[in-house]
């Protein structure tokens, strides 16, 4: 059974920066397509990043520039840094993941089977 579990979130002001991590487990992260999505109830979720199983990460143009998806094999976790952060930025960020040895882009995000149960984020003006 794969299992997600995301951390590091928390309350920050404005331009300020945030690691947020997600430990998985009973499967390797090398092995997975993985990203990040976020969202705000009841909208619908926003996609962060992806990285495919040869650390090639995508982005959404909104995304780019300012969130970092990446991985460690050995801590078999990934993570998303997130720099200059915005108030817009304040939501619940999830990790995801599902067994794609191709297409594994941002675009796929939204469709994996397996998540973790989130961390908040929350960004103060």
């Amino acid at each position: 059974q794969v299992h997600l579990v995301e951390s590091g979130g928390g309350s920050v002001q404005a331009g300020g920066s945030l690691r947020l991590s997600c430990k998985a487990s009973a499967y390797t992260v090398n092995n997975y397509c993985m990203g990040w999505y976020r969202q705000v109830p009841p909208k619908a979720q926003e996609t962060v990043a992806a990285i495919d199983t040869d650390g090639r990460t995508t982005y959404p143009d909104s995304m780019k520039g300012r969130f970092t998806i990446s991985k460690d094999k050995g801590a078999n976790t990934l993570y998303l840094l997130m720099n200059n952060l915005r108030p817009e930025d304040t939501a619940i960020y999830y990790c995801a993941t599902d067994y794609r040895p191709s297409g594994c882009t941002w675009k796929s995000v939204e469709n994996f089977a397996y998540r973790g149960q989130g961390t908040q984020v929350y960004v103060s003006s």
